[in-house]
């Protein structure tokens, strides 16, 4: 099972023998929604690649405020933890099941042999840099240059297209914490976006409309 998931997510980025050398010395794991599976201040000792499910990766202020920095999509894996392990530091990111998740964890020495000796494995490191890099940088301009009604419908959004459902299932204050503000805001802003058509509320759950 963990190598066709392997091969199904992985085969048109990765090389055939890279894949059954991870599948050999990979740690196959699964986490249940709302699992930490990777926290704050952690020693990495694994990359995570993420088999089925999605993952959100978050920061955490002085006073342990949350902040949703982006997500993490089957066929991925998340290169802060990566930067982290190269530089043998702790994490600076919690990493958090999204959904129902399954990964396989390498070990970091050989996520560092594999990139000078591997082709296929160095770039597909450096392409999820860049996918990283920009999702952070929309990150800042959403915060900079976007109006929080804003932030909230594209949040919103965005989960339908990683659920692949109109319909999200969430609780205001969920929504609260990753966005990094109050649960009261939240809520006067769903009724907004539901005043322009946007969207439909129901009890924990939202319909959102395509924009």
């Amino acid at each position: 099972m963990t190598k066709h998931l392997l091969q199904e997510k992985y085969n048109h980025i990765l090389d055939e023998h890279l894949i059954k050398e991870i599948h050999d010395i990979g740690v196959f794991k699964t986490f249940k929604k709302d699992d930490i599976i990777i926290d704050i201040n952690q020693p990495l000792q694994f990359i995570p690649l993420l088999l089925s499910g999605n993952i959100k990766i978050l920061r955490e202020d002085n006073e342990g405020n949350e902040l949703l920095i982006y997500f993490l999509e089957a066929g991925e894996t998340c290169t802060m933890s990566l930067t982290c392990c190269m530089g043998t530091t702790k994490s600076k990111i919690r990493a958090v099941a999204e959904m129902d998740s399954s990964l396989i964890m390498i070990p970091v020495q050989n996520m560092q042999k594999w990139f000078d000796n591997n082709k296929s494995w160095r770039n597909f490191i450096l392409e999820a840099y860049q996918t990283r890099f920009d999702e952070m940088l929309e990150t800042i301009d959403n915060l900079a240059f976007m109006k929080m009604d804003e932030r909230l419908y594209k949040y919103l959004y965005n989960k339908t297209k990683l659920h692949a459902s109109n319909i999200v299932i969430i609780k205001h204050q969920d929504i609260a914490e990753d966005l990094h503000t109050s649960r009261v805001v939240i809520s006067r802003l769903l009724k907004q976006l539901e005043n322009e058509n946007k969207i439909k509320l129901s009890r924990n759950k939202i319909e959102v409309f395509s924009i």
